[in-house]
């Protein structure tokens, strides 16, 4: 908690990423005899510089294994179980820090560490195209579903829109490898959800907003939601989910809450209406902490009053 209390509204992912690396559960992590070469090679290979690296510094060896888990580059042998005991660390504390950021209700940063735990499950950069999470697809291959002619592929879901003969044509794949990609489509999160504004007639100046937002899954025919398809992540792990409502003017982080979704489920948000009467732009966020490219925004506006006792005095006047 006090580490993450140096955490600013303007931390990039960089920082965030120095930040979480610098965790009390990475002092642990073994920099062993005759690693230290190895540790000096895989820092110099990755997205973020640091400075002034010591390669025994096991927070620093946290740091460089995380870039290259979503960098796709292979660790062999005793660094490849330090890994894992990495992202699973990494996973638990960034639950942590969405919450700490919420409480100081910072809204973009917030979201940017909800992408981050996208990242980890999946083994990801935030601007990777979100095919590669799928099997079989390398980078070169999401670049030509990208540049199709005539249609763009460059989600789970153009994928899953196309037409049997334009995707096999496409990917020129076997018919089990197409096999395998549609199974693990129809697994990816498909979700609707709609919301309603309560009380929306008549708000107030610094009454409750209350956001009703009923949320529904297309299981494909499945009874439940199975363990998220992520062959990088080094555990079996549940899907989740967070719904925010943000004030991307101000850059506040208004009201979050955590869930879990199988078929159906409905939540409520609540958070105070502006001191201030007149139209005001919200933006309700729903985001995944596991698969990419299926997170969800919707912008709403609400028509605040005065209060009844302002209203009289200004008829009074």
């Amino acid at each position: 908690m006090e580490l993450f209390s140096s955490l600013t509204v303007k931390t990039n992912l960089k920082g965030l990423l120095e930040i979480l690396a610098s965790a009390a559960e990475f002092e642990v992590l073994p920099v062993r005899q005759g690693e230290e070469e190895l540790i000096r090679k895989l820092i110099n290979q990755q997205r973020f510089s640091f400075d002034s690296p010591k390669c025994t510094d096991p927070h620093v060896k946290a740091n460089a294994l995380l870039q290259a888990h979503f960098s796709r580059q292979l660790v062999g042998g005793n660094l490849a179980a330090d890994q894992k005991e990495v992202l699973s660390s990494a996973s638990r504390l960034l639950y942590a820090m969405v919450d700490i950021i919420s409480s100081n209700g910072w809204l973009s940063l917030a979201l940017l560490v909800m992408e981050l735990s996208q990242m980890v499950t999946q083994g990801m950069w935030e601007n990777d195209l979100s095919l590669l999470q799928l099997p079989y697809f390398t980078k070169e291959l999401a670049r030509r579903c990208q540049e199709n002619h005539g249609r763009s592929v460059e989600t789970v879901f153009d994928l899953m829109e196309m037409e049997n003969n334009e995707r096999q044509e496409l990917l020129q794949m076997s018919d089990s490898q197409l096999f395998e990609i549609a199974k693990i489509c129809n697994c990816f999160p498909d979700i609707k959800f709609t919301y309603d504004i309560l009380n929306n007639e008549d708000i107030r100046t610094g009454e409750k907003i209350t956001l009703q937002v009923p949320v529904e899954r297309n299981l494909e025919g499945s009874t439940k939601v199975g363990p998220v398809n992520a062959p990088r992540y080094p555990k079996t792990k549940e899907e989740g989910w967070w719904l925010v409502v943000g004030d991307t003017e101000s850059n506040q982080l208004l009201a979050i809450k955590r869930m879990t979704l199988q078929r159906k489920s409905e939540v409520k948000l609540g958070y105070d209406a502006p001191a201030q009467r007149g139209r005001k732009d919200y933006r309700l966020y729903f985001m995944c902490d596991s698969y990419m490219g299926c997170d969800q925004d919707y912008k709403f506006s609400v028509d605040v009053k005065d209060t009844v006792s302002q209203e009289d005095d200004n008829m009074r006047e």
